[in-house]
């Protein structure tokens, strides 16, 4: 009887605690690890749409290439949970990009920079990444790729 008043009594002294959060505590939210490749995304259709508009002759060859980007960054935020603006084509808020180099060798080189960069992250992200997601970055990282010798 003794045991039983005794877990009577600290079960009692236990319960306030469960309501002030002490027991029950939950950590934030984590961002997704995918998050940083839709704002990527977004970054180099931004660069490659403002080379299109500086280099128009550049069009036809890098206006697919940014709807690619776009196109990734809708299925990435889709499948993180991510809303994205509407403002954009695509339904996707770009971020600003920076004026191209007026010379179109320069202006190329820029794209294939960026494009290589988001080729490596891409690749990074799909080496980490769970086997549900590794086939959307697969195919991210192989079109980054593509990207490379498009811009050639």
């Amino acid at each position: 009887m003794l045991r039983v008043g005794a877990l009577l009594v600290l079960g009692a002294a236990a319960a306030p605690l469960t309501g002030c959060g002490l027991l029950d505590r939950e950590d934030p939210p984590r961002p997704d690890p995918l998050a940083p490749l839709i704002e990527e995304s977004l970054r180099l259709a931004a660069g490659l749409r403002t080379t299109a508009e500086a280099h128009p002759d550049l069009a036809a060859r890098l206006v697919p290439l940014a709807e690619t980007h776009e196109a990734h960054a809708d299925e990435l935020a889709r499948l993180t949970g991510t809303a994205l603006s509407s403002a954009a084509p695509s339904g996707s808020a770009a971020p600003p990009s920076p004026e191209p180099p007026a010379e179109r060798a320069a202006a190329l080189s820029a794209l294939r920079k960026a494009e290589r960069a988001g080729r490596d992250s891409a690749t990074a992200a799909c080496a980490a990444a769970p086997a549900e997601r590794a086939a959307l970055l697969g195919s991210i990282a192989a079109a980054r790729a593509t990207h490379l010798e498009a811009l050639k």
